[in-house]
This record gives structure tokens, C-alpha cells and sequence, in this order.
């Protein structure tokens, strides 16, 4: 994979810096029974063979049952990807937290985490979460951790804590109808080197799925360019900003089409007029917005 289509997650006191594909497998609804498991399982590791490496799930998920499909889908070649798993704010605590992941771990049917988040901020001090995503760490049943849905204020609190500078990773929701993140939260990271986590980047389920994939111009500007309006959404997700990619996005894909279609995004480069005219579509925030989640 070239440097062109991957982000680099920063180097800890504990773990060397990783390079990761900027497009991921997200899992969220899996488990549930709206698909049949095995096309599922069959989803992921057909993503994993178009080297979409990088699978996020949670114990959330389907009440942890997406965590059973992707245990499934990586047994045999546990080695061959980047796991990332989330543990509810209420399972945060010094002691709750090393339960939680060791019931996610059980799920998977593996020993350790390359990547684990606190879902969403909670009431839990984050002094103990830190606390026990060092014992997991020290453990070795998680490499990293890191956060999801924290805003700019939440992150400076973390990170001024001792430990929190080794947070890895910010997720949040971004597509190209929730911009909203480019205005303070983003800069923020890029400023420290830490990377993001783009979940739900074609705006799947939200109320604007369907408007932005039947956009005009998003379809015009797709079929200029021989691509699906998902693949134009993808990509322009992932952009390079000043020549470095920054976030990595994690798109659900069961059907076979959508996985290759996911995986060929990895590859589009928008050019300066594609921009141009999705940002007419959805314009750069100007102030500072409420952090959007789903």
C-alpha cells in the first residue's frame, strides 16, 4: 500500500508509529440479524483481501455481536489486521474497563486489541479510564487506546492528564453534511500529530444518506470522474489536507460491490475543481459547531 493511501498513527512510549489503509471496515448494525451472518463474515474478509485492514467494531454493536462476526471473520488471520474495539462510558472505570475488554476480547477470540476507545464521555473520571487502559496496556491485551466522540475541550482535558498524551486516536462522525469538526477539533489534532477516525462518512442512516448520495452535483462530479457517489464521498472523506492524509474513514460494506467499490476509493485523488464544487455543495464551517453525533 503507498504512502498515498495510508495515515500514520504516532509513535508511543510503548508502541512504535503504524501506518494504517485510510479507509477501514466499520461494523456497527453488524451482528443484529438484518444480514445473514456469513455474508457478514464473507464482507470482511473480502475487505481484508482488498487490504482494508483496519476493522472497528464495539461492544455496543448489536450488544456485542458484532464483535462475534468479526471474531469469526478473522479467525485464521487475527495477524493480518488492525483491531479496534469500544467500551461503553459506563464500563470505563478503573476496574469495569478491564472487565469490559476482556468479555470483548473473549468475543473476537483474541488476546489483545491493537486499538481500544472510550465510546462516548461519560460520568467515569477519565483518570481511572487512563488507569485501566494502562493496566490492559501493561498486559499486553491492548496495544493503544484511544477516544471517540470527544470535542476540543474534551480532548484537552484528557490529554493534560498523565497519560493521556498517548491517546492514539479521536473518532467522531464526518461525511461531507457534518463538517463541522474542520473548524477547531481537526486543527487541533493535526497541530499534535494525533490521528481521526471518520465513522459513518457517507452519512449512513442519518437523514442526509440519501440526500448527499442523490445529490446533483455529487452525481454529476462522480460520473465526470468514473466513480459511484459513494466512492466520491469515500475519497473526498479521506483527502489529503497540505499532503497529509489525517483521517482514516470506516464505512459498513456487506454487499460484494460496495466492499470493492470501498477498497477503489482508497486510490481517488479528488483534483482542485472536485473540491471546489463539493465545498459549494457543503460549505467549510465558518464558526465553531456543536460536535455531531450519531
Amino acid at each position: 500500500m503507498s504512502d498515498a493511501t495510508v495515515v500514520r498513527l504516532a509513535a508511543t512510549a510503548h508502541e512504535p508509529a503504524v501506518t494504517l489503509p485510510a479507509i477501514g471496515q466499520g461494523t456497527w448494525f453488524m451482528g443484529e440479524g438484518l444480514t445473514p451472518r456469513a455474508e457478514e463474515v464473507r464482507a470482511l474478509q473480502q475487505g481484508m483481501d482488498l487490504g482494508l485492514t483496519l476493522i472497528d467494531t464495539a461492544e455496543m454493536y448489536g450488544d456485542g455481536g458484532a464483535e462475534e462476526v468479526v471474531g469469526e471473520a478473522l479467525a485464521g488471520r487475527r495477524d493480518q489486521a488492525f483491531l479496534v474495539s469500544k467500551a461503553y462510558p459506563w464500563n470505563a472505570g478503573r476496574d469495569s474497563a478491564i472487565a469490559a475488554c476482556e468479555a470483548s476480547l473473549r468475543r473476537l477470540g483474541t488476546d489483545y486489541l491493537d486499538l481500544y476507545l472510550l465510546h462516548w464521555p461519560g460520568g467515569i473520571p477519565l483518570e481511572e479510564t487512563l488507569d485501566a487502559f494502562e493496566r490492559l496496556r501493561d498486559a499486553g491485551k491492548i496495544r493503544r487506546f484511544g477516544v471517540s466522540n470527544f470535542d476540543v475541550d474534551d480532548m484537552a482535558a484528557l490529554t493534560d492528564l498523565p497519560g493521556g498524551g498517548d491517546c492514539a486516536v479521536n473518532q467522531v462522525l464526518y461525511h461531507l453534511g457534518s463538517r463541522g469538526i474542520e473548524h477547531s477539533l481537526r486543527p487541533w489534532h493535526r497541530e499534535r500529530g494525533m490521528a481521526l477516525m471518520g465513522y459513518c462518512p457517507l452519512a449512513q442512516g442519518g437523514r442526509l444518506h440519501r440526500r448527499l448520495l442523490d445529490h446533483p452535483e455529487v452525481g454529476a462530479l462522480a460520473a465526470e470522474r468514473d466513480l459511484t457517489p459513494a466512492q466520491l464521498l469515500l475519497a473526498w472523506a479521506i483527502r489529503p489536507i497540505e499532503g497529509r492524509r489525517d483521517l482514516i474513514a470506516i464505512p459498513k460494506a456487506v454487499q460484494p460491490d460496495h466492499v470493492r467499490d470501498n477498497a477503489a476509493a482508497l486510490a481517488v485523488r479528488l483534483d482542485d475543481e472536485a473540491l471546489a464544487r463539493l465545498d459549494a455543495v457543503c460549505p467549510v464551517p465558518t464558526r465553531k459547531e456543536p460536535l455531531d453525533i450519531v
